[in-house]
C-alpha cells in the first residue's frame, strides 16, 4: 500500500488516497520518515535486518544446503541468541530453504547362493565409541561418459566418513579401495572388535574382500535380503550425498568432476556439517569430544 501511495501521491494527493485505503495519513508520513532515517525504524525491524545478514551468511557457508533447524543450531553455536521460530519466519521471507532428499536408488545386486555372515548389528546404529561399527555401501552417478560409482565407509559412532572411492566400475576391487582407505586412516586392531556391516551386494561378499576383512581383524556382518533398514545408516549417507552434491547440478561431465566434488563434500561433511543424531555438531568434533573425555578420565584415574 505504501508503494502505491508513493507512486500516485503527486497526481491524487496523500490524504485522498489514504482515505480511500483506510490508512491514517500519519502512518504514511511515519513510514516516509523511517525510509529517510533507518534509525527511526522499530527495534524488531532493525533486529530482523541484522539476523537476516547472519542467516544468509550461515546458509551460504553451508553451500545453501541447511534448512531452518541447522541454520538455527549453527547460529547458536556461534553465540547468536535467536528463537527457532524467528529463523523460520525470516528464512521464509527471504525465500531460503534447505535441500531435500529424494527417493533412494537400489544398487544392491545379491547372490542368494553366496555364503553370508550373520547380521550382528540388528539396526542398532548408536554406538558408545568410535571404531566399534563401520557401515558400508555405494551408489551411482550419471555422467556424460556413463555411470560412475561412489563407495563410502562410515564410522557409526559420529557418522564420520572414514573411507570413500569413485570408480567407473562397480567391482569388488572398487569397494575394497574404499575399505583400504578406512583401514589406513583408522588403524583398527583386534582389541577394537570392529564390526563391518554391509548389505548382501556381491562386491562385499567377494572372496578378496572378505579375506581383507579377516586380515584387518574386522568382524563381518551382513543385513537381510531386500531390507534397506538393516543398513539404514549407510543409506542415509548415500541419500545426503545425492541430495547435497549430485542432484544440485543437472549433469556431470566426467569422473574427475564427480571425484573432486565428492572430495570437497566429504571434507565439509566430516569437519563442518551439523548432524542431528550426534547433537548438531560435526562428526570430527563429536569424535574429538569423545577422546578429550577419555583423557580427562585417564588423568583422574
Amino acid at each position: 500500500m505504501m508503494a502505491f501511495i508513493d507512486a500516485h501521491r503527486e497526481d491524487l494527493g496523500i490524504e485522498p488516497i489514504c482515505r480511500e485505503l483506510a490508512i491514517a495519513p500519519s502512518s504514511y508520513h511515519e513510514h516516509a520518515v523511517r525510509l529517510a532515517d533507518p534509525a527511526r525504524r522499530p527495534a524488531r525491524a532493525r533486529r530482523d535486518d541484522e539476523l537476516k545478514d547472519e542467516i544468509k551468511r550461515v546458509y551460504d557457508a553451508s553451500s545453501k544446503l541447511y534448512g531452518t533447524r541447522k541454520v538455527w543450531h549453527q547460529m547458536r553455536r556461534e553465540g547468536i541468541e535467536v528463537a527457532k521460530c524467528t529463523v523460520e519466519r525470516l528464512m521464509r521471507a527471504m525465500g531460503l530453504a534447505g535441500i531435500r532428499r529424494g527417493k533412494r536408488t537400489v544398487t544392491t545386486i545379491s547372490n542368494p547362493k553366496a555364503p553370508c555372515p550373520l547380521d550382528k548389528v540388528n539396526r542398532a546404529f548408536r554406538l558408545s565409541r568410535p571404531n566399534a561399527l563401520w557401515v558400508v555401501d555405494f551408489t551411482y552417478v550419471h555422467t556424460w561418459a556413463g555411470f560412475v560409482y561412489v563407495a563410502f565407509v562410515i564410522d557409526a559412532y559420529a557418522r564420520r566418513i572414514v573411507g570413500w572411492k569413485v570408480s567407473t566400475s562397480a567391482t569388488a576391487g572398487f569397494v575394497l579401495d574404499a575399505l583400504e582407505q578406512a583401514i589406513h586412516a583408522r588403524r583398527p586392531g583386534p582389541e577394537d572388535g570392529l564390526i563391518h556391516h554391509s548389505d548382501r551386494g556381491v562386491q562385499y561378499l567377494a572372496m578378496n574382500y572378505t579375506q581383507r576383512l579377516a586380515e584387518a581383524d574386522l568382524v563381518p556382518s551382513v543385513g537381510s535380503v531386500g531390507d534397506s533398514y538393516d543398513n539404514a545408516l549407510a543409506e542415509t549417507i548415500n541419500g545426503l550425498y545425492k541430495a547435497e552434491v549430485i542432484w544440485r547440478q543437472p549433469s556431470w561431465p566426467t569422473v574427475s568432476a564427480v571425484e573432486m566434488a565428492t572430495l570437497r563434500w566429504v571434507d565439509w561433511f566430516n569437519n563442518h556439517r551439523l548432524f542431528g543424531p550426534i547433537g548438531y555438531i560435526p562428526p570430527a568434533e563429536a569424535e574429538a569430544n569423545y577422546y578429550a573425555a577419555l583423557e580427562i578420565i585417564d588423568m583422574a584415574a
